[in-house]
């Protein structure tokens, strides 16, 4: 796992989603549920991916319930039906870091990048509500298929979160 923190501006980035509620423990059978889907309907539609899928955090409350979208990049705008809808990462500032390994191991990746933050006085486009922290820009981009590469010590992800 890296904990080499880059900050980058990035443009607006155009998706197609699917939304979902779901717990901590629940969050690996929506990515197993929603991402074939998504590929199924942008392969219907004759859309091509545009990038790596994602996982956008829109809400987290770890102890209840997570609200994020699984989201595919598209090159532009999609209508969307059904389950999927269009979606946009906003443009601006974000910090990241590549986390390399087993998924298991994204809390801590994630929870290094918040550490990071906080020494460097950066703040995050973040605010808490009665449903929990809601994030105008915080994903996470799985650059490695795990069909593709089974061995989880090679997987990579982008841990990504849009600051003010």
């Amino acid at each position: 796992m890296s904990h080499q923190v880059r900050v980058e501006l990035r443009t607006a980035q155009p998706y197609a989603g699917i939304a979902a509620r779901v717990t901590m423990d629940g969050l690996s059978g929506a990515v197993d549920e929603a991402f074939p889907e998504l590929f199924g309907w942008l392969a219907a539609h004759d859309i091509q991916a545009a990038g790596a899928p994602f996982i956008r955090y829109l809400v987290i409350d770890m102890a209840a319930e997570l609200q994020i979208e699984l989201a595919v990049p598209v090159s532009a705008d999609v209508s969307g039906a059904g389950r999927v809808h269009p979606g946009v990462l906003p443009a601006g500032r974000y910090v990241s870091l590549r986390h390399t390994g087993p998924y298991d191991g994204l809390v801590a990746s994630n929870a290094a990048l918040q550490e990071w933050a906080q020494q460097q006085g950066v703040v995050f486009d973040s605010w808490d509500n009665s449903a929990g922290s809601v994030w105008r820009g915080r994903a996470e981009h799985y650059l490695t298929n795990p069909a593709a590469e089974p061995d989880p010590a090679k997987w990579e992800v982008d841990v990504a979160y849009l600051a003010l």
